[in-house]
């Protein structure tokens, strides 16, 4: 079986040591990198499973690379940086990068964030990504038949419901911006649609009983846009 590889991008080398050393306190196979064009390179050549991404490199910032893995793989790329502004965060996540972690962070959840990217892995390549049948907890959705339950009750919704919900599903654990799923839903980008969203998931998250959750399914990035939780 194919070890977890993962490449780590970041030209702080206190930081990169010690995004090193809890990778190898988890037993994970790691590359580094400090320059942007090393880990264009490196992706290309290792094909790592996961990049963990600093934006502020010393050649070009790091969304560059990003476009440049996004022209040709659809990796699991993490930004881990410093930038803390919204601004910041929806330019890395629209440039097609998976998840944002900002600086400092601790160790426990950049690891539950690599879960996350392990558990989308492991059911793209058991094929569950192709099944007509998704479930995550209690929730369940069948594609096929557009049908939607939670437990044993069954969840109806309207077609923009069900086709934000099936969009969050289908990127279970990715920060989807809400440009990106405006466009996805409305083929916009426009003002408006983004008020349109927001109505729309208040009242999906409304139907799904996320308000009794003690972990809700659909997690608000404010500012930025929504995800869905893997249970």
């Amino acid at each position: 079986m194919k070890q977890f590889q993962i490449l780590i991008v970041e030209d702080d080398q206190s930081v990169r040591n010690l995004i090193s050393v809890t990778l190898k306190v988890h037993g994970y196979t790691y590359t580094t990198a400090v320059r942007a064009a090393d880990a264009v390179m490196l992706s290309t050549s290792l094909k790592p499973d996961l990049v963990l991404l600093d934006l502020g490199l010393p050649d070009t910032d790091g969304t560059e690379v990003i476009r440049s893995i996004r022209s040709w793989s659809n990796m699991p790329i993490i930004v881990i940086s410093a930038r803390s502004d919204d601004a910041d965060k929806i330019a890395a996540l629209d440039a097609g990068a998976d998840d944002y972690l900002t600086k400092p962070f601790s160790t426990d959840e950049l690891m539950a964030r690599i879960r996350v990217v392990q558990r989308r892995l492991s059911l793209l390549q058991s094929g569950s990504g192709e099944s007509d049948v998704f479930r995550n907890g209690d929730l369940l959705v069948d594609y096929k038949a557009a049908l939607v339950k939670c437990g044993d009750t069954e969840v109806h919704l309207t077609l923009t419901e069900y086709k934000l919900l099936k969009l969050l599903s289908l990127n279970v654990g990715k920060v989807l911006t809400y440009s990106s799923i405006v466009k996805e839903i409305w083929g916009g980008s426009v003002e408006t649609d983004i008020v349109s969203l927001r109505v729309h998931m208040a009242t999906l998250r409304k139907k799904l009983g996320d308000v009794a959750r003690e972990e809700p399914l659909i997690r608000t990035h404010v500012g930025i846009g929504y995800s869905m939780n893997r249970y």
